[in-house]
């Protein structure tokens, strides 16, 4: 008899393998080790479709947690505790599934079927629930994609999700990429290059599923170091590279990349006063940019899953950065802002990992109540969450002495060099936390590399 397809919800059939259900629970009853391989493949009751199966395989589960043995009178005995459980029915039951087996070394291929039947109804279920929400007319229709691609990424991922891995595999995979990175092609598997020399080798580039934290007071210039990295990574690296600008638009951060690009100033920009030579600068930086693999994304207010269904249709994104992760939302309704930052934060690195790709998110630093001489940034005064410093792998402050104490009514010296900045490393789970000193351009929006001179 086909057991299959039996059962209809909302006017759709919903599909499961009643055999395949009672051929894994009968191949536990007779061999109880089948259950460390099964358990793999279906960690929750819910993976099978009639209740009473979800009832046997839960209790199957609680005991194989517990280390209890599982077998017919153990097992009986587990469901008997269950007042939803029908004792007489369920006792015959039971003594029919050893029967059912058509063979115990298949009962990973049984998991399978179950497994794949669950797929397909969470499928159904999420399909259901967008029509409910179309119909409903309480969402726009950008939303409605966003949130219908990421159930569906979901589902996907859970049906990807791999189990443990033993050493011998993990040290397999370590020596492949070894032999990648001490190959011809060894650029494409390193760290992604920022365009500061001393920088990539502290933190050995940008590394894929890393969270990087970059952040500085407002003014100093980490959108535009934002750039000067997107800029290298997509012209220099070859990389496909994905900006997301929550606080300026698209044109403004063109302007300012064709200013880097060409050398030509900013102002002249905006006002259009232009020597010849700088036209020809320009058209030439044009054409260098529109060849990069640089996308921009302009949307106020974006939350992590609308950006991570944004990134999934670009595809082959390798570096993503976000000006600036206070702008962002969290998705969900809430007035502790604090809470709010830090579900962002937890989810960017999320995205970072399922994506495989470093995730570079800048923030903005707040005043600090205790005005050090030199006015350098720490790791205190990263705005609104303490969880930015323990979601990020590593946490970059740019620093620009003369500034920040003009900006905060302190005393700027004759011997201060105004264009003098630092990279400041704070955290780096790759390295050494180190102090970098570059140089600040403000006529083309850049920061250039200066000499290095170590702490201390």
């Amino acid at each position: 008899m086909d057991y299959e397809g039996q059962a209809y919800q909302g006017g759709l059939r919903e599909p499961f393998n009643l055999e395949a259900e009672q051929s894994v629970l009968g191949a536990v009853l007779l061999k109880a080790e089948c259950l460390s391989e099964v358990a793999e493949i279906l960690p929750r009751a819910d993976f099978f479709y009639g209740v009473v199966n979800q009832q046997i395989y839960g209790a199957m589960l609680e005991m194989y947690t517990f280390g209890r043995p599982v077998d017919f009178v153990t097992l009986l005995t587990k469901l008997r505790e269950n007042p939803e459980f029908d004792q007489e029915a369920g006792r015959v039951y039971l003594a029919q599934l050893a029967q059912l087996v058509p063979s115990l070394d298949h009962v990973g291929l049984y998991a399978g079927m179950v497994r794949d039947k669950y797929n397909v109804r969470t499928l159904m279920q999420a399909a259901r629930s967008i029509l409910e929400e179309a119909g409903s007319g309480e969402r726009d229709a950008q939303m409605l994609l966003e949130t219908a691609e990421q159930r569906i990424y979901e589902i996907r991922q859970s049906k990807e999700t791999e189990g443990l891995a033993s050493i011998k595999d993990v040290l397999v995979e370590t020596f492949d990429r070894l032999n990648l990175l001490n190959s011809p092609d060894r650029d494409k598997y390193r760290g992604i290059a920022t365009g500061i020399g001393l920088l990539d080798s502290t933190i050995t580039g940008l590394n894929r599923s890393d969270l990087i934290v970059l952040a500085a007071r407002p003014g100093v210039g980490k959108t535009s170091f934002g750039l000067n990295i997107a800029r290298h990574a997509a012209i220099t690296g070859k990389r496909r590279v994905a900006f997301f600008s929550l606080e300026m638009g698209r044109e403004q951060l063109a302007s300012r990349l064709l200013s880097t690009e060409a050398s030509v100033e900013g102002t002249k920009l905006r006002s259009g006063d232009m020597e010849d030579a700088e036209w020809a600068r320009l058209v030439e930086a044009g054409d260098i940019l529109s060849r990069a693999e640089l996308y921009f994304d302009d949307a106020p207010g974006i939350t992590v899953s609308q950006m991570k269904a944004k990134l999934r249709r670009l595809k082959g994104v390798e570096l993503v950065i976000v000006d600036y992760l206070q702008l962002m939302s969290g998705g969900k309704k809430t007035d502790n802002r604090v809470n709010e930052i830090s579900d962002i934060t937890r989810n960017l690195k999320i995205m970072a990992k399922e994506l495989d790709v470093p995730v570079i998110a800048m923030s903005q630093l707040r005043r600090p109540t205790d005005r050090t001489k030199d006015h350098r940034p720490g790791l205190s005064e990263l705005r609104d969450s303490g969880s930015i410093e323990q979601d990020a792998d590593i946490v970059i402050f740019l620093h620009r002495e003369a500034y920040n104490a003009a900006s905060e009514g302190g005393e700027v010296t004759e011997d201060m060099d105004v264009n003098a900045a630092e990279i400041i490393v704070a955290k780096n789970r790759h390295g050494a936390t180190v102090d970098i000193p570059v140089h600040w351009q403000p006529e083309f929006m850049r920061f250039t590399a200066r000499a290095f001179e170590r702490n201390g």
